[in-house]
């Protein structure tokens, strides 16, 4: 795309997208003006006006200069998640998906799932669907659909006033002006070295000399810029039907991705009001399927059924009835397919006579067999409130870390690969077919208290998102914990995982080693197969929260300290 600066983008684009010098900025952030008191990485962020939260601290700022400068919730979530684009190209970015719920101060909540969905004219597959490559990259990616119908409700239900290309701003300075490359990126380069004859988009895109950058090195990506320019300029739709979706479709012919124009211009995110759960007193939100929010509501309702009051956090026995209680919704999880192709039982798998069914199966003194293969994925969480009361929370994704490894053309995105959770066994309900959007793992969330929103969460982590969640909010519901302190705790992660992830390729329960000797022999003793996970793993996820509590006029916030993430709150 550097060859093509007329089609892409000019020099005059670039004055009204130049933002200020976050690229600048050292990968700590000690102080910064007009920031509550989380002045560290890991820190537990406070204030009475607004908060932001991302794995980046970098996409965090922009967020926060949003708030700052009289922008609303939303706003700053299309800010971040623009960011991230750049600085954490190997868990997110525009050539993926991305989901969010969206509430007004009065607890008027809608989401907004933005899955990309399968070719009209499907590829011929034998054997099996590849998990990289350009026969991976099956589905389109509605991203920016997401943002753009996010956008288009702040402008006409919440009084926005920021432009779309102000908005996108920030990120196109740090695409063209560079940034410091993060601990997690050097990480995920570093591992999958071996394998960059299959992610050549990762090696000419994100390699410096044939060299893996080192973490701290400034970074550009001069090609995204453009792209990222011309979609400031042009609009969201532009993505699938101007002239960016002309650049798009070739690049994704030349790399041999089955997907055209035509699959391009069909995307759409949908616009779904929130499922719904009781719990405590309250009520958990999330997505409607084909996402797994149904399962961590299932999980969260089956545990609404136990008295966890009584049951010491961090006991054996909160272990034990967390990972029972996910069992439980895990076997009920293959009911969710693509409503629009299957019918999901969603009424009777979050009904009040289910719930109790699933929670009555749960033996305190014994373990439930599990024979279920794990499923590995890489997602960013973006949580956002504004001093009115507006709310977001957001996930985005390119599947896995990288996703399928190839770019697209000259435009510096890679293409995601979520269309390889398809399956191409007729029987399957999750069977690969045209135009149909695959299961998804992301599940953003919120907790609604007297009906307004009173906890903003999320996390990266696939299959690991709604057990991370278990142990995330009943740390902060039931046991009243501050964000940091229920992020940090340990954790654990149901199913088999590859010796390269840290596994043992057993179908066990990894757990922390943190969680303490006695809790794994006790659940050893119970029947759970258990294998130790080092201490502040981040195998088990990346979750970050929010806490808004209207009664002592506070907003407490986090990111997981397993992250380079970080939240920051007005001053």
């Amino acid at each position: 795309m550097q060859n093509k600066k007329n089609e892409l983008g000019s020099d005059s684009r670039r004055q009204f997208v130049k933002a200020t010098a976050l690229a600048s900025a050292a990968t700590a952030l000690p102080w910064i003006p007009g920031v509550g008191n989380a002045q560290s990485k890991g820190a537990l962020a406070s204030s009475t006006k607004g908060m932001v939260t991302s794995p980046h601290e970098l996409a965090t700022k922009a967020g926060l200069d949003v708030l700052a400068s009289g922008g609303n919730a939303i706003e700053a979530a299309i800010t971040i998640s623009a960011c991230l684009n750049v600085t954490y190209p190997h868990f997110s970015g525009f050539g993926g998906d991305a989901f969010l719920i969206i509430s007004d101060p009065a607890g008027n909540v809608q989401t907004i799932s933005g899955i990309g969905q399968a070719p009209s004219n499907l590829p011929n597959y034998s054997g099996s669907i590849p998990v990289r490559g350009p026969k991976s990259m099956l589905t389109t990616a509605a991203a920016v659909d997401a943002l753009g119908k996010a956008f288009e409700m702040s402008k006409s239900k919440f009084g926005g006033t920021k432009s779309w290309a102000s908005l996108l701003a920030p990120a196109i300075s740090l695409a063209r002006d560079g940034f410091p490359v993060t601990e997690s990126e050097r990480f995920w380069m570093d591992f999958r070295k071996g394998d960059m004859q299959q992610l050549p988009g990762v090696a000419a895109g994100f390699m410096v000399d044939g060299k893996i950058p080192a973490a701290g090195q400034l970074f550009k990506q001069t090609k995204l810029a453009a792209t990222l320019e011309m979609l400031a300029e042009r609009g969201h739709r532009d993505f699938y039907e101007g002239k960016l979706a002309a650049v798009i479709a070739k690049g994704l012919q030349e790399a041999g991705a089955p997907l055209t124009a035509k699959d391009l211009a069909a995307t759409q995110a949908q616009i779904e009001p929130p499922l719904r759960v009781a719990y405590r007193g309250g009520t958990l939100l999330s997505h409607q399927p084909p996402t797994q929010g149904i399962t961590t509501l299932e999980i969260m309702g089956i545990l609404d059924r136990f008295e966890l009051s009584k049951i010491p956090e961090g006991s054996a026995d909160y272990y034990h009835v967390l990972v029972e209680a996910v069992k439980q919704a895990f076997i009920d999880r293959r009911n969710i397919a693509d409503p629009k192709f299957v019918d999901v039982p969603i009424q009777r798998m979050l009904s009040a006579a289910s719930l109790d069914a699933q929670a009555k199966k749960i033996d305190m003194r014994r373990a439930l067999p599990w024979p279920h293969a794990f499923k590995h994925g890489d997602t960013v969480f973006i949580g956002a409130t504004d001093s009115q009361g507006y709310s977001v929370s957001m996930l985005g994704t390119i599947y896995f870390d990288w996703g399928s490894g190839t770019a697209v053309g000259d435009t510096g995105m890679l293409w995601h690969n979520r269309g390889a959770s398809f399956s191409l066994d007729p029987k399957a309900i999750n069977r690969l077919q045209p135009g149909k959007r695959p299961f998804h793992t992301l599940n953003p969330g919120m907790y609604l208290k007297d009906g307004k929103p009173a906890i903003i969460y999320g996390t990266q982590g696939a299959d690991g998102q709604p057990q991370t969640l278990s142990a995330v909010l009943t740390r902060l519901i039931d046991y009243k914990m501050d964000p940091l302190t229920a992020l940090a705790r340990p954790r654990f992660l149901l199913g088999s995982l590859a010796a390269g992830f840290g596994g043992d390729g057993r179908d066990s329960l990894k757990l922390e080693k943190d969680a303490g000797e006695a809790v794994f022999a006790e659940l050893a003793k119970r029947g759970h197969e258990i294998s130790p996970l080092p201490a502040q793993s981040p195998l088990v996820g990346h979750p970050g929260a929010i806490v808004i509590d209207r009664i002592n006029k506070r907003i407490t916030g986090a990111h997981d300290p397993r992250s380079d993430g970080r939240a920051l709150g007005l001053a």
